[in-house]
């Protein structure tokens, strides 16, 4: 079933394809009919407390796929343990030019250069606020696009501050290939400073609130060892709960022989999944048990999030291998890392 859909959705524009299929998923969950095409957990799933949170399973839905919690009732309905939604920014903006997503189907990989594209961390949290489906969320947040990068630390912090109330944990996109300058906030004094300054913030949200809500940074694919060391020396020291690696990569060594090759933005997908276990694995050296550590990046089989268990991840998530494979893969990925 999910086949045919696919291939009458693959028709289209990648960028429309995905509008699409979100909206055609909102229109079953308000027909109550989501059972017809949510994966099968029964008997699969395994509840698994990470960063104080008790999971029901191990798989969860990547940032990107809804940006703006507009189908959190219809994707929760699919069978997800979580959602991570966004980029959420403090204001509104529309993202890069179109065309900026191209679909690679014979490597099954996505490149986008959607550059944060939403309405904002005040509408999200909105659609929230309404959603039926009560389950676990994770919001991920970042800079606007025309917020120098001295100024960074301040996003960060009106993100932070403004999801704390409702987020499960918070994600820190600062690994983006699509926002100008944006990794560079993985290294040295830039890291230290929005570190420092966001787990400040943290301890006097905890007092007001009376709740620890757990802060995970996501990392490129692209860093070196060297790099790495650095940044996830830094995550410890100033004790991050978790890591989400990875983000989209630059590299297009796997789709050389691709019409869309040479289209700027991260790829996504199957030629992500060895760099991406990779970088994991490396991350997992470095920090040990000090954190949780998040797998994402070209999971498209079972047997890739078996891999990414087997190299450290606590749990996992799916963007490009859902939108191959759809629901069923969330299944796969229940048995294989059983």
């Amino acid at each position: 079933m999910y086949r045919l859909l696919r291939a009458a959705l693959f028709l289209l524009p990648a960028e429309a394809s995905h509008d699409l299929a979100l909206k055609a998923m909102s229109l079953v969950e308000r027909l109550g009919l989501t059972g017809l095409i949510a994966a099968r957990t029964r008997g699969l799933a395994r509840e698994i407390t990470v960063m104080g949170i008790r999971f029901p399973h191990r798989v969860g839905l990547a940032a990107g796929l809804d940006k703006n919690a507009d189908h959190a009732d219809a994707l929760q309905g699919l069978g997800f343990a979580w959602l991570e939604l966004g980029t959420l920014t403090p204001r509104p903006q529309p993202g890069n030019p179109k065309p900026r997503m191209f679909r690679l189907a014979q490597q099954h990989a996505i490149i986008n250069r959607l550059g944060f594209n939403n309405k904002g961390i005040d509408y999200a949290l909105t659609k929230l606020s309404t959603r039926r489906r009560k389950g676990i969320v994770g919001i991920n947040i970042g800079k606007n696009a025309d917020t120098p990068l001295e100024e960074a630390n301040e996003d960060y912090l009106i993100g932070l501050r403004k999801a704390y109330p409702v987020a499960d944990y918070i994600a820190i996109n600062i690994s983006s290939p699509n926002t100008p300058g944006l990794r560079s906030l993985q290294y040295g004094e830039e890291l230290d400073s929005l570190l420092g300054a966001l787990m400040a913030e943290r301890r006097t949200l905890a007092a007001a609130l009376g709740r620890v809500v757990p802060i995970a940074v996501k990392l490129a694919p692209d860093m070196t060892i060297e790099e790495l060391t650095l940044c996830c020396g830094k995550l410890v020291a100033h004790g991050v709960e978790g890591v989400i690696a990875t983000n989209t990569t630059f590299d297009r060594e796997r789709v050389a022989e691709s019409e869309h090759a040479a289209e700027t933005g991260g790829l996504s997908g199957a030629p992500l999944t060895e760099k991406a276990c990779a970088t994991l694995s490396h991350i997992k050296a470095l920090v040990g048990d000090r954190m949780a550590i998040i797998g994402v990046g070209g999971i498209m089989t079972g047997g890739d999030a078996q891999a990414r268990i087997e190299a450290g991840a606590d749990l996992v998530q799916v963007y490009s291998g859902f939108i191959y494979a759809g629901p069923p893969l969330i299944s796969d990925c229940l048995r294989a890392t059983a």
